[in-house]
């Protein structure tokens, strides 16, 4: 690097002649350089640069970016030389892999070459989403003073590097720009605090808070320990805050660098100042950990915007209570909102969209990832597309209106950072227009003899504010806008007199230019002489060589440079006209950012432009519910409180969307009323199993969201946990086999599930020996029959368990209908009442493609094995007589009295009329086991 980074036009001026990948440079740009393009060479810079290279002996420039890159170390450095982001060292590497682009090298430090990338200012948001989305954060270091203009031909004096500062630290939770985002998707910075564990006692709550800096999103909670994992699994945040001691578990990859949390008092006071109210308690109750993480995530966010609060909502604290709890492995099971190839395609989302706007299709996700467990406030959502879908025409109106709408949050989370453009100040035109016209579709009272829905009525009232800003920024922008406020010409004319005369000063200077030079032409006798502009010397005479000779004798001339075609001249006149020009472009320009910011701060602090964004996201919603219902094949469920549960004429909305319209899908009903609240549900392989299991989860979701459910009818009472463990999987990066994630996904199930949950479960006990899973299964049956009391569909291979039938009153056995023409096998995809005679497995293989000859064979080998008596004919331990062999030795009298002491024992001990049933049932099942032993058809232990 050279001694001095000297201010020339290389780092202000647009560099047109550099390329993506630095192939040429001007020679003004090697004062940065130190070494010749042809010294350029790529380079391994682990083996040049071995380690984290020192600053001392850098160059001024380098010096630089050693200051900054200690400031951010964990970062990519997006360094600003000119019209590029340049990257140095370890950070050149690393960009240039995940970025396919050339390493190269620049200039020397410590007697090596300097491994270095770089990427256009102009292409920078293409390349940073690349970066994003492989894990990286990056700061940028801006230019912050332009370098001095030379004018009339006079180079600048000062010499040294431009001032650099970190103006904005690039993490996944802190993006604002579109190309960054998915539109329909939040884009949540998550924080974890624990006070009491900060202080180094055990605690087991924690607060949360999540931010979406896009659209403004500011929520907090608190939560135990275990609900962490559930916690993050409904928000899916895109960066987590949390203690280093604290495990992410599958949500590592997505830890924030170390940022600690401040103390709760000292976070309750700088919220409240942050948001200018005296106290946090205007904004409800939080506690202290909510406090402390909400903070947190604030200070996190100011410091990516070097210092600058963008525009948040005030905390909203949530109750985890009011929504339904589903854990990771039910969210991938279920596959809501991603499928489990990380696509969005085969997805529960994907089947029930119908929403034409970015904020309506993140609401609807949101509704979806959280489903509620009140029942007014689901019912409230019911009758807003309920209302819409019988009122006549009104969904189509409302779509069409809907699809000129912006995205009016995300537009003022870019101008509440300082990175708004035009095109933002007419996104909220836009929108505000859109809701005007969605309002005046709105009827006043009552449409198609049903009157609007409380929580729609309110959407419409939001929707007609904003009135006055609306007329203003009609009045202010142009009809055509530029893509960025560098190239001017967005106000438009007639807003703003000052406005209008410096731009009629700068746009009348062609005129004069135009009659000055028919005048030069004349007086000095040069027909071809033309006025040009030169980026360096201002407005000249260009004159033909050959002209140039008399020209030359002019005295009122000035020769300033001469090529092989033409030469160049000035005059005191225009230099003069020169210097009006410019500074009537600047004061133009000037002017122009001035009324930019003042409409800015004027959306800003307007407080009705979020709640009319929030309106139209919840009509886009509404429309799309009443527009999928519309048909009929969707019903409104009935929602409420107790045990109830049946579904008619049930389908799966996503395997349905898959199939298309030319096959129907087989509907199924589900009941499982109290009385027969655990269904056991036996069959083949290909036969529906899973569809059905899944279908029925499904539908409490899209009930519980409040959304239209695909059945003829449904009716279902509040679940408030719902499992669903359907598929095996391994998870052999933290070294687990697939069953024991099966197990331990069962373990989650058992100790969390309650008489209101619903669980559903497939071939539980499938991965280990039939003995073995067979008493599993049996075991974990009971559990949930007897202990959990809970809902449940229970889907096994083991026919056998129907049996229990006998001894639990409240399990149903079905099966899925199949029938064997001819050899062949039929799926019906009908769930009927009764039990599986055999698993057709077999038959199975031979429709997977399985050799026949290998097909033939397993036949054979089963139909030998049903005839041996070991299975074919004796029942399986579970279920064979208990009953003594003659062969036992019967137990001494001594023990026959100590067991049966041990019996009177247990019932002396109880008090019937103190007994809930579940106490009573377990001890039923204590003198039970007590009996047999005495009678020695257990052992113990």
């Amino acid at each position: 690097m050279a001694e001095a980074d000297v201010q020339t036009n290389a780092e202000t001026e647009n560099a047109t002649q550099r390329s993506g990948r630095r192939a040429s440079r001007r020679p003004s740009e090697q004062a940065d350089d130190d070494a010749p393009d042809h010294a350029r060479e790529d380079v391994p810079p682990m083996t040049r640069h071995p380690g984290r290279p020192s600053a001392e002996g850098a160059s001024p420039a380098m010096a630089q970016w050693f200051a900054l890159k200690s400031e951010n170390p964990d970062m990519l450095l997006f360094f600003r030389m000119g019209d590029f982001y340049e990257l140095f060292f370890d950070d050149a590497a690393a960009a240039a892999a995940a970025l396919d682009i050339a390493l190269t090298a620049r200039g020397s430090h410590a007697g090596a070459p300097i491994p270095m990338c770089g990427v256009p200012v102009g292409a920078a948001s293409a390349y940073l989403s690349r970066l994003i989305r492989r894990g990286f954060r990056v700061a940028i270091a801006e230019q912050t003073a332009e370098a001095p203009k030379a004018r009339a031909g006079k180079t600048p004096a000062q010499k040294g590097p431009l001032p650099r500062a970190v103006v904005r630290l690039v993490t996944p939770g802190t993006l604002t720009e579109d190309e960054l985002l998915e539109a329909g998707r939040s884009n949540l910075l998550v924080s974890l605090a624990s006070i009491a564990a900060r202080k180094g006692a055990a605690t087991s709550q924690w607060g949360s808070a999540w931010i979406d800096i896009s659209t403004g999103q500011f929520e907090t909670a608190s939560c135990d320990a275990t609900d962490l994992e559930h916690l993050l699994a409904r928000l899916d945040p895109a960066e987590i805050l949390a203690p280093a001691d604290l495990s992410l578990g599958d949500y590592e990859a997505r830890r924030a660098s170390a940022f600690p949390a401040p103390a709760a008092h000292t976070a309750r006071a700088r919220l409240a100042e942050a948001f200018g109210v005296a106290s946090l308690d205007a904004f409800g109750t939080f506690g202290d950990a909510e406090a402390a993480a909400a903070m947190a995530a604030v200070d996190y966010i100011r410091r990516s915007q070097a210092g600058a609060l963008p525009r948040l909502g005030h905390p909203v604290p949530q109750s985890e209570r009011g929504s339904l709890g589903l854990d990771p492995a039910t969210r991938a099971s279920l596959d809501l909102l991603r499928a489990r190839d990380g696509g969005q395609e085969h997805t529960l989302f994907a089947a029930v969209d119908r929403t034409v706007t970015a904020p309506g299709a993140r609401l609807l996700s949101q509704w979806i990832a959280s489903p509620l467990t009140d029942v007014s406030s689901i019912s409230a959502r019911q009758e807003c597309w309920d209302w819409m879908r019988h009122a006549t025409g009104k969904p189509e109106a409302f779509r069409t209106v809907l699809r000129g709408a912006p995205d009016i949050d995300r537009a003022l989370g870019r101008l509440s950072v300082g990175r708004g453009q035009p095109r933002d100040l007419a996104a909220l035109r836009d929108g505000v227009r859109a809701a005007h016209e969605a309002a005046t579709l709105a009827p006043e009272s009552k449409s198609a003899g049903k009157t609007v829905p409380p929580l729609l009525a309110e959407a419409f009232k939001a929707m007609r504010g904003c009135v006055a800003l609306f007329e203003r920024f009609e009045a202010a922008l142009s009809e055509e806008l530029p893509a960025r406020i560098d190239d001017g010409g967005f106000i438009a004319t007639g807003f703003d007199e000052e406005l209008d005369a410096h731009r009629s000063l700068r746009d009348d200077s062609r005129r004069v230019i135009l009659s000055l030079q028919n005048e030069y032409a004349q007086r000095f006798g040069v027909a071809s002489l033309k006025i040009r502009h030169h980026a360096q010397l201002g407005y000249v005479i260009e004159a033909p060589t050959a002209a140039a000779a008399k020209l030359r004798d002019v005295p009122e001339l000035s020769f300033r440079q001469g090529t092989a075609s033409a030469a160049r001249f000035s005059t005191a006149e225009l230099a003069d006209l020169d210097s009006r020009i410019s500074e009537a472009a600047e004061r133009a320009a000037a002017r122009e950012r001035q009324i930019f910011a003042a409409l800015t701060q004027e959306a800003l602090t307007d407080p009705g432009l979020p709640a009319l964004a929030a309106a139209l996201a919840l009509l886009d919603v509404v429309q799309s519910c009443a527009s999928l219902a519309a048909g009929g094949a969707w019903s409104r469920a009935k929602v409420e409180d107790g045990e109830a549960f049946e579904l008619e004429a049930c389908r799966h909305p996503v395997v349905e969307a898959a199939l298309g319209s030319g096959v129907r899908f087989t509907a199924n009903a589900c009941s499982l009323a109290p009385e027969r609240r655990v269904m056991l549900l036996t069959g083949p392989n290909m036969a529906g199993k899973s569809t059905f299991l899944r279908q029925t989860a499904l539908a409490v979701i899209l009930a519980q969201a409040g959304l239209p459910v695909p059945a003829k009818s449904a009716r279902i009472g509040v679940v408030d946990r719902l499992f669903s463990r359907v598929g095996a999987a391994d998870d052999l990066a933290r070294g687990r086999s697939t069953f024991m994630v099966e197990m331990t996904e069962t373990a989650a199930i058992l100790n969390q599930a309650g008489p209101r949950s619903l669980v559903v479960v497939d071939e539980i006990g499938r991965g280990t020996s039939t003995l073995d899973g067979l008493s599993i299964a049996w075991a974990v049956l009971e559990a949930m029959h007897s202990t959990l009391r809970c809902r449940a569909i229970f889907a096994t291979h083991f026919h056998e368990l129907a049996q229990l039938a006998e001894t639990l009153p409240r399990l149903s056995p079905h099966t899925m209908a199949v029938r064997d023409w001819k050899g062949n096998v039929v799926f019906q995809h009908e769930v009927v009442a009764g039990t599986a005679r055999k698993s057709w497995g077999v038959h199975v293989a031979k429709l997977a493609g399985v050799p026949g000859p290998v097909v033939d064979r397993a036949a054979r080998l089963l139909r030998e094995l049903e005839q041996d008596h070991s299975v074919g004919q004796r029942p399986l331990p579970l279920f064979e007589d208990l009953s003594p062999t003659p062969a036992a030795p019967p137990a001494s009298c001594e023990d026959d009295d100590e067991r049966a002491d041990e019996v009177l024992a247990l019932l002396s001990r109880m008090d019937p009329d103190s007994m809930s049933p579940r106490e009573a049932l377990d001890a039923l099942y204590e003198i039970k086991k007590a009996m047999l032993e005495a009678k020695g058809h257990l052992t113990r232990g």
